[in-house]
C-alpha cells in the first residue's frame, strides 16, 4: 500500500507499486505509483506512437528546406504530405505545393477530412455527426423562434445521413437550403464560428475549420507565429505548428465568448461595449477582447480558479459526439454536477475498467497520468465513464489532464444545506451560479438595401444584419422549470424585435415581436452560465426577492408585483421578466423555449415567498426545522401566536 499524502492528517491509498510520478493535489506534491509492468507497457506504446502513422518523416521529405524551424506538430505525426498532401521530393515551391489540401481555398473542408479522416476515421465520424459540427439545434431553435418550427425537417451544416442513438436514420438537410429569414440569419450571424467551415480571424475572432479549430487554434488575428520564418505573420493560421492534443480553454474561447458568452464567465470576464453595462467609473474595461470589445473583471468561476479547463468536466463525447445524432444540444450534454459531487440523497457512482478496449484506458493516453485496469472510474448522467475522474477509498479525484494535477471533488451527500425539505427540484445552478448573462431586447434589423457575407458560400448576398441591445445585467436572475422538471436559472433566449427593410428602403416589418407558440411574446431559455461558487446564495435572497422568480425588476404594492422595466413593444409589460402578480393571482406573459419547460406558477411562487415568515427567525438552511416540510399549523402554539400577533 502507499499513499496520496495530503500534507496532512488525511491520506488516500492506492494500491500498486514501483515507478513513481509526481503529480499534485490541492498545489501540494505528492506521489502517484505505477506498476513496472503497467511502465513496461506504456514504454512500448511510446515506442509505437512516436513512430507516427505518417507515410514519410520529416527527415525524408525537403518540404523543411523551406520551412526551416517549423514546430514538429507532435511525436505521432512527424511528416508533411500525409496531412497536407503535396510533393515531398520537389526542390521548387510550385512543384512541392502540387497537390496540397486546400491550397486555393483554405475554407475547403476535404483538405482536413482527408488529412486527417485517413487516420482518424472513428474521430471524423463522431465530430460530423456532433451538435458542435452540425449545429442543427441552434437552427431548429433559431427557426422556431423567428418562424416557426418545420416538423420532420432537420437542418444542419451541410447534407448528411446520420443516425439518432436508437438507431433510426436521420436525413439531414444542408443548412442552406432553410430559405427564409432564420436561415439568412444563421448563415450570415450565427456561423461565424462554425467548425464546418474555416472564419475570418478579423478582429482576433474565428477560426480554422473541423479539427484544427479545436487543435490548432488561431491566435491574434489568426497570423502565424512560431519558428518557421516563411510563415511569420501569415493568417489564417494557427498561432503554431503545434498540435493543441488536449485542448485548453484559448480553444473553446475562440467560440463561446458570445451569445451565453460561457467561456468568458468561466474566466471571471464580462464585454462592456454597451452603455448600459456596469464598468468601473464609466470607462472601458481593461481587458481588450476580439471584435473591437473590452471586458471588465467578475469573479470567476470556482473550477477556473483551480486550474481546470473546459475538457476536464466536458467528456470528448460531448464536445466531438458520440456517433450518433442529437436532436439538440442537450440530448449530447452528459455531464453534471451530481457526477461528481453527488446529490442530496446519492454518491457519485463509479465503475472498474476491466475492459481492454474502454474509453479511459484509451483518451488517457494523452493525460499526465494514464487510467490502468481495476481502476474505479466515476460514471456521467449517461452511465458512461469519465477518463479522468475517478474513485479511491472513498474520495472522488479529478485529475486536470493537461497538467496532471489531482484535486479532490467534494461530496456534497448528506449534507443539512442539501437536504433542506421542498429543494428537490432544485438544481445546483440555481443555487450556486453566481452570475448569469442576461440581455435584454435584442433589436435584430435586416436591410436587402446592403449586402453581407454568406459564410457558407464565402460571397457577399443582399440583405445585412444588424444587431443592438436594451439592457444587460448578471444578477439577480430568474428561476422557471427546466424541461427535466427542475427549477433551474434562465435567461433571455431570444428577446427579439425584428425590424425587415425592403430594397426599395420600405420597411416590411418595424421591431415586430416573432410568434412562438402560437402567439407573439418574448422568450427565456433554461441555461447554465458557467460561473459557480463555492458559497450558495443566500436563502433570504431568493426567498424575498421576486427577482428571483421571473417577475424582474418591480415594486411591490399589498398583493401585487408590478414590473419597472417596462416595454413598450410588449404591451407595456416588463422587458426583464415573464411573470405578474396582481391582487395576489400570478400569471406569465412570456415563454420559456424547450419542451416541457414553463415559468413558476401560482402554487409555487406563494409557496416560495411564504418561507420569508420562518427565515426571520431561522436564516440557516442549516436548522433542524428545514429537515422536514413546514406544516403552518405547528405555528400555532403561544410562541408562534406571540411572535405573529398584529402590532
Amino acid at each position: 500500500m502507499v499513499y496520496l499524502d495530503q500534507g496532512g492528517s488525511e491520506s488516500i491509498r492506492i494500491k500498486d507499486s514501483l515507478s513513481i510520478v509526481s503529480v499534485y493535489c490541492y498545489d501540494l506534491p505528492v506521489m502517484y505509483i505505477f506498476s513496472s509492468t503497467y511502465t513496461c507497457w506504456l514504454m512500448t506504446l511510446v515506442a509505437l506512437v512516436c513512430s507516427g502513422c505518417s507515410v514519410a518523416s520529416s527527415s525524408q521529405e525537403r518540404c523543411i528546406l523551406c520551412h526551416n524551424g517549423i514546430e514538429n506538430t507532435s511525436r505521432s505525426h512527424s511528416g508533411c504530405v500525409s496531412c497536407h498532401g503535396g510533393n515531398p521530393r520537389a526542390i521548387t515551391k510550385n512543384a512541392a505545393h502540387q497537390g496540397i489540401l486546400g491550397l486555393t481555398n483554405r475554407s475547403y473542408p476535404g483538405r482536413w477530412e482527408i488529412g486527417c479522416g485517413k487516420c482518424h476515421r472513428h474521430q471524423l465520424e463522431r465530430m460530423q455527426s456532433s451538435q458542435m459540427f452540425t449545429a442543427a439545434g441552434m437552427i431548429v431553435q433559431t427557426q422556431a423562434t423567428w418562424e416557426g418550427e418545420r416538423p420532420g425537417i432537420r437542418y444542419g451544416s451541410q447534407a448528411a445521413t446520420l443516425y439518432d442513438p436508437a438507431g433510426n436514420q436521420i436525413k439531414q438537410e444542408d443548412v442552406i437550403r432553410l430559405d427564409n429569414l432564420s436561415g439568412e440569419l444563421y448563415r450570415k450571424f450565427c456561423a461565424g464560428c462554425h467548425l464546418s467551415r474555416q472564419q475570418s480571424p478579423d478582429y482576433g475572432a474565428g477560426n480554422p475549420a473541423g479539427c484544427a479549430a479545436c487543435h490548432f487554434p488561431y491566435g491574434k488575428q489568426g497570423r502565424y507565429r512560431g519558428n518557421d520564418p516563411m510563415m511569420l505573420g501569415k493568417t489564417p493560421f494557427g498561432d503554431s505548428h503545434v498540435m493543441h492534443t488536449l485542448p485548453t480553454i484559448q480553444s473553446c474561447s475562440q467560440c463561446h465568448h458570445r451569445s451565453g458568452r460561457t467561456a468568458l464567465s468561466y474566466q471571471g470576464l464580462m464585454d462592456g461595449n454597451n452603455g448600459f453595462v456596469p464598468t468601473n467609473n464609466g470607462q472601458p474595461g481593461p481587458v481588450k477582447g476580439s471584435d473591437d470589445r473590452n471586458f471588465t473583471h467578475i469573479a470567476p468561476d470556482i473550477h477556473f480558479i483551480a486550474g481546470m479547463d473546459c475538457i476536464d468536466c466536458h467528456t470528448s463525447r460531448e464536445i466531438m459526439g458520440d456517433g450518433y445524432a442529437s436532436a439538440t444540444l442537450h440530448g449530447q450534454l452528459e455531464v453534471t454536477c451530481e457526477d461528481c459531487h453527488g446529490s442530496a440523497e446519492k454518491v457519485p457512482v463509479y465503475q472498474k475498467i476491466t475492459d481492454e478496449h474502454s474509453d479511459p484506458l484509451r483518451e488517457s493516453r494523452s493525460y499526465r497520468i494514464q487510467m490502468r485496469h481495476g481502476m474505479e472510474m466515476i460514471l456521467t448522467s449517461k452511465g458512461r465513464p469519465f477518463s479522468n475522474v475517478f474513485h479511491v477509498d472513498g474520495n472522488v479525484l479529478l485529475q486536470i489532464k493537461n497538467t496532471g494535477k489531482l484535486l479532490r471533488s467534494k461530496v456534497i451527500t448528506g449534507t443539512p444545506e442539501h437536504t433542506v425539505a421542498g429543494h428537490e427540484r432544485l438544481t445546483c445552478t440555481a443555487c450556486h451560479s453566481r452570475t448569469v448573462v442576461q440581455c435584454y431586447g435584442c433589436h435584430t434589423s435586416y436591410d436587402r438595401q446592403n449586402s453581407h457575407i454568406d459564410f457558407f458560400t464565402g460571397q457577399p448576398t443582399r440583405g445585412q444584419f444588424t444587431e443592438t441591445e436594451d439592457y444587460r445585467t448578471l444578477y439577480p436572475f430568474p428561476l422557471a422549470v427546466n424541461s427535466a422538471g427542475n427549477i433551474a436559472p434562465v435567461t433571455p433566449g431570444c428577446q427579439t424585435f425584428v425590424t425587415v427593410i425592403n430594397e426599395d428602403g420600405s420597411v416590411l416589418k418595424k421591431e415586430e415581436i416573432s410568434r412562438y407558440k402560437g402567439k407573439r411574446q418574448l422568450r427565456f431559455a433554461p441555461f447554465y452560465g458557467h460561473n459557480t461558487g463555492k458559497k450558495a446564495i443566500g436563502c433570504a435572497e431568493c426567498h424575498a426577492n421576486p427577482s428571483f422568480l421571473g417577475f424582474g425588476q418591480h415594486v411591490i404594492e399589498k398583493q401585487s408585483v408590478k414590473g419597472t422595466l417596462l416595454c413598450s413593444l410588449s404591451n407595456n409589460r416588463s422587458l426583464d421578466g415573464f411573470l405578474a402578480m396582481n391582487n395576489g393571482k400570478v400569471g406569465a406573459y412570456s415563454a420559456i423555449t424547450r419542451k416541457d419547460s414553463r415559468p413558476l406558477n401560482q402554487q409555487e411562487v406563494q409557496r416560495t415567498l411564504a418561507v420569508n415568515l420562518c427565515l426571520i427567525c431561522h436564516p440557516s438552511p442549516k436548522d433542524p426545522i428545514y429537515r422536514k416540510r413546514i406544516q403552518y399549523r405547528d405555528l400555532d402554539d403561544p410562541l408562534h401566536r406571540r411572535l405573529l400577533a398584529p402590532r
